[in-house]
């Protein structure tokens, strides 16, 4: 089942906005704030970068944002990761952002290859 472009806007503002939200509960150290930052930089670049790559001008630049937004996705992961490691999180909220982040970056990994094959076989 494809997933259309507003579908994976409101998936990725979302995911943004509930990153935030478990951020702004973890208990207050400098290793969280790090984190936090870094996790919230990363959750909140996925959605914007797949917005930009909705506007992209052509198809090698869709795919070179598409690649950024699955940077990110991936980023996002590592981050998440951390934070519950570091924290010992064994919560089910918690862990329903981190599949939420590792879905997206496997739609957007997908998404890229198949981008990608449609250009080359526009040019055959």
């Amino acid at each position: 089942m494809a997933i259309n472009a507003e579908i994976l806007k409101k998936r990725t503002f979302d995911f943004a906005l509930t990153t935030f939200k478990t951020v702004d509960l973890l208990k207050k150290s400098v290793a969280n704030e790090v984190m936090g930052k870094q996790l919230i930089r990363s959750a909140s670049s996925v959605g914007a970068n797949y917005r930009a790559a909705c506007k992209a001008k052509s198809s090698p630049d869709f795919i070179n944002k598409l690649k950024i937004v699955e940077e990110e996705s991936d980023e996002s992961v590592y981050w998440l990761e951390l934070i519950k490691a570091y924290n010992k999180i064994e919560d089910s909220e918690f862990e329903k952002i981190l599949i939420e982040s590792k879905e997206l970056e496997k739609i957007f990994a997908a998404s890229a290859i198949t981008a990608k094959k449609n250009l080359i076989n526009s040019k055959k």
